[in-house]
């Protein structure tokens, strides 16, 4: 039988589970999402927005979210490939959506690569739509 999944706010104890957690989903990251280095820089900066799916007492997934007074972020939700498709990444987002609206955030943006169909169609069925937009960014880690 399995145990009552439980979200909630990462814990430093956490990090070897995430570290393998994302190793495991984010395949080659970047230098800039090497997954020690997202942490710490995570822990630095609304630490209070990064959580983690536990289910006995192994880490299942995680989310984080950012706010700057004026969009929301949600980035880095993974979860374990042997128990995806059980609600497991919903609760993720329904959690990082919670945290934001009560900080007042009024929407919350998001980025998928386009050929993740699959992800694409997981944040629609959440409510989430495809906005005509171009992303850009800039990368100052590991040029």
């Amino acid at each position: 039988m399995t145990s009552a999944l439980d979200v909630r706010v990462y814990r430093k104890d956490d990090e070897e589970g995430v570290v393998a957690l994302w190793n495991d989903v984010f395949k080659k990251p970047e230098p800039r999402n090497d997954p020690r280095f997202v942490i710490a820089k995570k822990l630095a900066i609304q630490d209070d927005l990064f959580f983690v799916a536990v289910e006995d007492r192994a880490i299942v997934g995680t989310a984080m979210g950012g706010y700057d007074g004026h969009r929301g972020w949600l980035y880095t939700v993974a979860v374990r490939s042997d128990v995806r498709r059980r609600g497991i990444g919903g609760a993720l987002v329904r959690r990082v959506e919670s945290a934001l609206v009560l900080l007042g955030c009024p929407k919350i943006n998001l980025q998928v690569l386009a050929s993740n169909a699959a992800v694409v169609a997981f944040y629609r069925r959440l409510g989430y739509g495809v906005e005509e937009r171009v992303s850009m960014g800039k990368s100052f880690v590991g040029s």
